[in-house]
C-alpha cells in the first residue's frame, strides 16, 4: 500500500462509514451476534463510529483484547526480546518505539519514525528513562523504522518476536505465538462460540491468519491480499 493511499485511508478513517453499515452492525447485535474490531493500533487510538459500540476490541494485532468489563486475553512481548531489539536498533543508529496499554514510547525519533506515527494521527513521547520504561510496563508491540534488507540485523537474537510489515520502511513487532488469528480463538473461547459461527472482514496480508480462525471470510473489494 503506498503512502497516499495510507494517508488518505487515515483520514477518511472515522467517517468512512455508510448509515448502511451502521445499521446492519446494529441489527446484528440486536440478533445477539457479538461485533468486533481488529485493529494494529493502541487502545488509545482506536476509532470511535458514531452509532456504534463494539463488543470486543483486538489491540496491536491481537495482543490486548478486552471488552467494555475486563481484558480477555494479554501477550506482552518478552523484556529480553525487547532490549535485544533495543540494541540492535542502536546499532543500526534505529530508534525504538514500544507500546504500552496507554502510552506510545520512544529512545528518540528519525523521519520514518515520524511518518509510521503521522499515519495514526500522533507521535509517542520520548522518554529519556526509556529502560526503566520497559521494565515497568507491559509492552505489546514495539516499532522499528527498517526497510525488509534490515530485517535480518534488526532481529539477531531475537527469539519469539516477530515482524508484522504493513509499511515498507517501518515494521510492527509482536510476540510469534501471537496475531490476530489467535487473539479470535480467544476471543471465541471466552464467549464459547464455535468457530463455525464466526465470520471475519480484511483488508490485507496481516488479516489471513484471521480468516484461518473462522468459517467464513470475506476480503474486502479495495483489499491488498496476496
Amino acid at each position: 500500500m503506498n503512502i497516499e493511499k495510507i494517508r488518505r485511508n487515515n483520514e477518511k478513517y472515522k467517517d468512512d462509514i455508510s448509515e448502511k453499515s451502521v445499521f446492519a452492525l446494529n441489527k446484528l447485535q440486536e440478533n445477539g451476534i457479538k461485533i468486533c474490531v481488529a485493529t494494529g493500533r493502541a487502545p488509545i487510538h482506536l476509532p470511535k463510529f458514531r452509532g456504534i459500540n463494539f463488543d470486543v476490541y483486538l489491540n496491536f494485532k491481537g495482543s490486548l483484547v478486552f471488552n467494555e468489563i475486563e481484558d480477555i486475553f494479554k501477550n506482552p512481548l518478552s523484556k529480553k526480546d525487547i532490549f535485544t531489539l533495543l540494541e540492535n536498533g542502536k546499532s543500526m543508529d534505529k530508534p525504538l518505539a514500544v507500546a504500552s496499554k496507554k502510552i506510545y514510547a520512544c529512545n528518540g525519533t528519525n523521519p520514518d519514525l515520524k511518518e509510521y506515527f503521522s499515519f495514526g494521527g500522533s507521535q509517542p513521547e520520548i522518554y529519556e528513562n526509556f529502560e526503566e520504561f520497559i521494565e515497568n510496563e507491559e509492552i505489546y508491540q514495539t516499532i522499528l523504522p527498517i526497510k525488509e534488507n534490515e530485517y535480518g540485523k534488526a532481529m539477531n537474537n531475537v527469539l519469539t518476536t516477530k515482524i508484522a510489515a504493513w509499511w515498507d520502511r517501518a515494521v510492527d513487532l509482536i510476540p510469534k505465538n501471537g496475531g490476530k488469528g489467535r487473539a479470535i480463538e480467544e476471543v471465541l473461547s471466552f464467549y464459547n462460540i464455535k468457530k463455525d459461527e464466526c465470520m471475519a472482514f480484511g483488508d490485507g496480508n496481516n488479516d489471513l491468519e484471521m480468516f484461518e480462525a473462522v468459517k467464513y471470510e470475506i476480503c474486502m473489494e479495495n483489499g491488498q491480499m496476496i
